[in-house]
Formats: structure tokens, sequence, C-alpha cells
């Protein structure tokens, strides 16, 4: 075969092997919960992006659903193209030689999986169905290992079979090379299989609930649980397997532990309401829900384990390799919470089955889901969005919202009811103040329901509008500890926004 033949042989056979070994990083990933590169490669490098150019490839791409996807496409386009070159570079090996061309392929898997390994090592415990850290690490480099192997057998076995079989066949007329024809149809079925795989996975992916906002006036005291809103880095989120999992406690403790859920709920129930919001939550915005949850409480776990001195941080690592961290004065607090249940029953999948940490008080970014592991540190760790450059402060700051009636409709004259929540982390809010003339003067509103420290209120005020026109209408709380909201304007990045929520009512004549 000509040298044209054999890169165009070579490639091909590539190509095919790359296309064998994606179908079946695809089934692992499908079936077994194994992690694979598509996804891995995004959580490797986002931490290490800093925040501005982390935002400014969320507006390139169009926002977050955007950048995911491009990021798995990319990723999946690049193993195509990888395994075509190394698939001309092992046909062009075999003019000296079959044995030095497969010294050279699985040389060259071997090394594409140690550079994998070394690449993704800071997730490669990520398990999707909830396999412990060290367990999920050598499923996930095996899952690897394996995959390898199946691109250098089939790209070995196609260019083998494509220099060695030279019979034709008669199609239509003509005489067609019966290896072209078996070739095209085996990478046609692979290019199907492979499709079929992974659209199977993006229709369980979390596109069509990443971003989920609760607002306007259908907002009730507690969210139900398939409003809630959710923020979440996966393109498919954990579906645990609890017999699999467990909660490990450890680092800088005597008593090390690893807990099975029905060890955790032995410890003893506790419930108690709690509102999170988003450090993406803009004023007015609504990344914000709130829920009864059930569990025990951080700090039992962490007082069995008995923590050694120096102990400055907790980290706390998730099934999907997400890390966050907070002080160990915080974890020790009253509210921090181990939470199984949301709302009276376990808890969704998308909101961190089996169990997922509550932090009061703190961004949601810190209630860690699907939380797999508790490690006492006595340095300033950082987690997966810290590292970018968000904080240092995750503390939430006093909000507060209209949510009805819908001011983008023209309002008849006369009595207009407005409603809203007002949040202040951990706390909770003594009073909310409506102004209907842009802040010049103020009017007390009700609190309809209060909440607790831990949760938002939901208030209103009965406008008596008379005059026809717009009306700017601003609206400002105060925290359980007496301090007025403040009316300081920032931008969500990186300590969460402030500043007061403003609309504009029209009234007709």
């Amino acid at each position: 075969m000509s040298r044209r033949g054999d890169v165009t042989g070579g490639a091909a056979g590539g190509l095919l092997g790359a296309l064998a070994m994606t179908l079946a990083m695809g089934l692992l990933r499908a079936f077994a919960g194994t992690s694979w590169p598509p996804e891995l490669i995004g959580d490797r490098i986002a931490p290490l992006l800093p925040i501005a150019a982390f935002n400014q490839l969320l507006v390139m791409a169009g926002g977050y659903n955007e950048l995911k996807q491009l990021g798995v496409a990319g990723a999946i386009a690049g193993q195509l193209v990888t395994g075509a070159l190394v698939g001309v570079a092992y046909a062009l090996a075999r003019r000296d030689g079959e044995r030095r061309a497969g010294r050279l392929l699985a040389g060259t898997c071997l090394a594409l999986w140690l550079a994998s390994l070394a690449l993704l090592w800071p997730v490669l415990d990520t398990s999707y169905r909830g396999l412990p850290g060290a367990a999920a690490a050598i499923t996930t480099a095996a899952a690897l290992l394996a995959s390898y192997a199946v691109f250098g057998l089939a790209l070995r076995a196609v260019v083998r079979y494509a220099t060695a079989d030279r019979a034709t066949v008669t199609l239509a007329g003509r005489r067609i090379s019966r290896r072209v024809m078996l070739l095209g149809g085996a990478g046609g079925t692979l290019a199907l299989a492979t499709t079929g795989v992974v659209t199977w996975l993006y229709q369980g992916a979390t596109f069509l609930y990443d971003g989920l906002r609760y607002s306007g006036p259908e907002v009730r005291p507690i969210t139900p649980n398939d409003r809630f809103y959710t923020v979440t880095k996966n393109v498919i989120d954990p579906r645990v397997h609890a017999p699999l999992w467990r909660l490990e406690v450890g680092g800088l403790v005597a008593e090390p532990r690893a807990y099975t859920l029905d060890e955790l709920r032995e410890l003893g129930t506790v419930t108690q309401e709690t509102t999170l919001m988003c450090i993406s939550n803009a004023v007015g915005d609504g990344l914000m829900s709130n829920a009864r949850w059930s569990g025990v409480p951080l700090r039992t776990l962490i007082e069995r384990a008995r923590p050694r001195p120096g102990v400055v941080e907790i980290v706390c690592r998730s099934v999907d390799s997400y890390t966050d961290t907070f002080a160990i004065e915080h974890a020790r607090s009253d509210g921090p919470l181990l939470a199984y249940e949301m709302n009276g029953e376990p808890l969704p999948d998308r909101h961190g089955y089996p169990v997922r940490l509550i932090m009061p008080g703190l961004f949601g970014e810190k209630s860690v889901k699907w939380l797999t592991r508790i490690e006492l540190v006595d340095h300033d760790a950082k987690g997966f969005y810290e590292s970018q450059g968000w904080g240092p402060s995750f503390v939430i700051p006093t909000h507060s919202r209209f949510d009805a009636p819908d001011l983008k409709v023209p309002q008849a004259a006369g009595l207009v009811a407005l409603r809203g929540i007002a949040f202040a982390g951990d706390r909770g809010i003594r009073s909310v103040d409506v102004s209907v003339d842009d802040g010049r003067s103020w009017n007390a509103a009700r609190l309809d329901y209060p909440g607790t420290r831990l949760s938002w209120a939901l208030w209103s005020y009965d406008w008596r509008a008379a005059t026809p026109g717009k009306h700017r209408l601003v609206v400002r709380a105060t925290d359980g500890n007496g301090t007025l909201q403040t009316s300081l304007e920032r931008g969500t990045i990186p300590e969460g926004a402030t500043g007061y929520h403003r609309v504009t009512a029209t009234i007709r004549a």
C-alpha cells in the first residue's frame, strides 16, 4: 500500500478506534457511573481559571449550560482527532514491521493513560454512583485503561484488515473494495451507537433544570422540591446508589470513621427550616428557595471524631469531586446540618441524595450536595469556586425583593397588593419597608410569614395607587440584629450582590 494509502487507512482506523473508545466510555458513564474525560477535563480546569476568565468564557458561550455543552463536545472531538493522528502514526510504523508498530501502539496507549491519570489526578475519585474516594479513583483509572485498550485493539484490527483484505464486490455495476464497504459499515454502526449513547446521556443532563429560579406571584413560604432553585457545575448530576455510598470523616481527628446512611439516621434526626441562596443571585433574582431539612447536626459527627489541636477548617468533598471549605467554628455552631430529607421526603437526586450539607448564613455553594467526605485540616484550603477567586466572604447580605403583582402589566388605580420576600442569612428578618416614591419616604410592610432565624420572611404592603403614570418602587429590610440592608450597589462577583430592589409600576389612567 502506498504512503498515502497508509495515511488514509491509519486515519480511518484511528477514527474508528476513537469511536469505539468513546462508546466504551459512554457506556461506563451511563451504567456504572464512571467518570469520563468529557466531564473530568472541565472539572479539572474550571477551578484553575481566574474568576474574570471564567466569567468571560460564560459570556462568550452564552451561559453556563452552553459552556458545559461546548466543553463536552470539544473533549469528544479531541478524542476523535487524537485517535486519527495515532492511527496514522501506527499505520506508517507498520512499514518497519508489525512488531515495532504494535509496541508503538501499546506504548502510546499506555502513555495516554498515564498522562490522563496525571492530568486528572485531583478529580480521579469522582464516582457518579457514590463509590468512596479510594475505590472511586481505582475504578476511574481502571475504566480509563480499559477504554484506551479498546481504542488500541480496535485501531489495530481495522488497520490490519484494511491492508490484508484485497477482495472486491460488485455493487450497482461497479466493483468496490470489500474492505472499504465493510469498514464503512462498521464505522457507520459505531457512529450510530456512540451517538445513541451520547444522546441518551444528554437526555439526562442538567440543562433542563440548571439555573432554575423560584420567584414571582406563586412564591410560598416553603418551596416545593421540584421548584427549588438549582445550580450545578455538572453536565449530568450524580445518581448515587446508597448501598455503595459512605460519608467519611477524617483528617486531623482521633477517631476517623465512615458512616452508612442508616448509621447516620441512628444518630437522631432534627428538622429545621433554612433558606439557601446562590452567590450568583442578582438583586431581585430568584436563585434562592426555602425548605424544611431533616438530618444530623454537623457538630455531632465532628465531636464524635474528636478533632486534634490545630484544626482551622473543614474541607467537604462531593462524589462529583466538588469541594468547599469553611471555618471549624462555623461547623461547630448551631445550624449546620447533614440533611437526608427535604420537606419530609428523601433528598431528590438533583438536591444531593443521599446526604447534603446545609450551611445557614453562607451562600449555597457551601451547602455541598452528594457529600462523601468531611476532612478537618490545619490550613486555609480553597474550594472549587473559591479557587477561582470568589469570596473571601461568603456571608449572605440582607436581601429583599418584589414578587407580586406582575408589574410588567399596567395596574388599575386603587389598591395594589405588593408582595415579596426578605432574607438575611442566619440573622432573621425584623422588618421590611416599602417606598413608592423612589426612596424619598418609607412605609412599614406586614410580615405575613416572619420565618425563622435561618429562613426568609414573606411580606406584603397595600399600596393605594391614585396617580396615573409610572412610579418607582423600592424595598429594603432590617435583619434580626437591627441592621438595615445596605443600599450600596455591587454585582455578584466576587462576594454576592447587594443593593435595593427597584421596580417600575405603571398605573393606568
